[in-house]
């Protein structure tokens, strides 16, 4: 049974080992995080066990069977389950109803998640997501990776441009202009994840900002120019 041991870290639970969720939990684990997955396929569970001791095999999906693995002491859980619509609507729900603080579930349409939505989970559509990163780096040479949670909320990975080197943070002020957050800074394989007003930018930095993609566009465009 799983038990979470940092309070410090996010504790993730990942059901089903298809492509999005093998290469979900994979990702995961290369970045430290501490993980419980689920999957009735054993060559895929024994698969994964390189990467996290918390791996069972599990026939179904049942309250019961999910409260033994101790799913319910995670932070999130994703609900990696596709084609099989009942399964995962039923699945979603008992994860919602055993009061985990977030729980992410992958659909495949917008009528399957529209019905996910409305049993409480975030909703994620993977093929569409990756549609839209694809477009936005086409559209941005600098930026080499994008996300959208929503349309208020995304996150955008991208090259400093040469016009912030030498400058604080403060005096870019890329809320003001762009409404912008950062969330991150990396230089040379080393991640600053408090960045404080008075930093001052490096060439070779990649940001790590969230915002609107309204606004995170402009931002883009702006840093090409």
């Amino acid at each position: 049974m799983f038990k979470k041991t940092s309070k410090n870290r996010p504790t993730y639970g990942i059901i089903g080992l298809g492509r999005f969720g093998m290469a979900l939990a994979l990702e995961l684990a290369h970045s430290g995080a501490d993980l419980i997955v689920l999957d009735r396929d054993e060559d895929k569970i024994r698969q994964i066990r390189e990467y996290t001791d918390n791996a069972f095999v599990v026939p179904s999906l049942d309250k019961k069977t999910l409260y033994e693995t101790g799913i319910q002491n995670c932070d999130v859980a994703i609900v990696c389950i596709g084609e099989a619509l009942d399964k995962s609507i039923l699945t979603t729900l008992t994860l919602v109803s055993m009061g985990i603080p977030s729980v992410i579930a992958k659909s495949t349409g917008q009528e399957h998640g529209e019905i996910l939505e409305k049993l409480g989970a975030t909703v994620v559509y993977p093929e569409q997501d990756m549609a839209i990163r694809l477009a936005h780096r086409l559209e941005a040479s600098r930026m080499l990776d994008y996300i959208q949670l929503s349309e208020k909320l995304n996150i955008s990975k991208l090259m400093i441009p040469e016009k912030m080197v030498g400058k604080t943070v403060l005096e870019v002020d890329l809320r003001k202009n762009f409404g912008a957050n950062i969330i991150a800074v990396e230089n040379e394989g080393t991640l600053l994840e408090i960045v404080a007003p008075a930093y001052i930018f490096r060439r070779g930095d990649i940001l790590y900002v969230s915002g609107s993609k309204d606004g995170l566009n402009r931002l883009s465009l702006w840093a090409d120019k």
